[in-house]
């Protein structure tokens, strides 16, 4: 009996060993981990020892029937190999498992960097407009006549609107220029630090910073 025993120990030791290497070359053939190469031994020798638990909660009896028959032990050879080599679906549903929490936690992490980058170039302008500065900005008459008409009146427009971000449409209505024309006078301003601009959640808004806000103040 105790041979037996000694003979199903090394039965299972070497099922579990071979479908753990059949393991590890099917999930990374191209990778030479020798972490997980001992992790696939690990997994297979496990599942072929719990063979005779299963079995016996089948109430099969293969295992006293090896001992005299050497077919039932061959049986139970492939058994314990089979039960080595579908341990990789437990492995594999796992690392799958671990790939899209990691991609997901990826992906949010992202979006609320995004978030967060946007909330900050939104809150920006606002603190600029409602915080008195020790060093107040200087503008000079030679700022303002470097503007033409259209870049004033958008300045104009910009300043004196009663929202501190606005719309192209509301400006197109209120300088009475169209898009094009608007588009440039605002690229104008921005290139001279009197104006600015964010991509919210309602799309691209503009408006105006405290220089842009000083100069137009001084706009008869």
């Amino acid at each position: 009996m105790t041979t037996h025993v000694i003979l199903l120990v090394l039965v299972m030791l070497f099922a579990g060993v071979f479908g753990g290497l059949v393991n590890f070359y099917l999930l990374n053939q191209n990778n030479k981990d020798t972490i997980a190469l001992a992790r696939s031994l690990v997994v297979g020798v496990s599942a072929a020892f719990l063979v005779p638990v299963a079995l016996d909660l089948l109430s099969s009896d293969i295992v006293a029937q090896s001992q005299e028959d050497a077919s039932k032990l061959l049986i139970y050879t492939g058994i314990c190999l089979i039960a080595a080599i579908a341990s990789r679906l437990v492995a594999t549903n796992t690392l799958d498992r671990t790939l899209v929490a990691a991609e997901t936690a990826k992906t949010e992490t992202e979006q609320l960097k995004q978030q967060l980058k946007q909330l900050q170039d939104s809150i920006v302008p606002l603190l600029e407009t409602e915080t008195e500065h020790e060093d107040q900005a200087e503008v000079s008459s030679t700022e303002l006549d470097s503007l033409d008409v259209s870049s004033t009146a958008v300045l104009k427009s910009l300043a004196s609107g009663r929202h501190i971000y606005r719309a192209l449409p509301t400006l197109c209505t209120e300088t009475e220029l169209d898009e094009t024309d608007l588009q440039k006078s605002l690229a104008v301003l921005v290139g001279k630090g009197m104006a600015g601009r964010v991509n919210s959640g309602w799309g691209m808004r503009w408006y105006v910073t405290e220089r842009g806000r000083k100069l137009a103040e001084s706009i008869v």
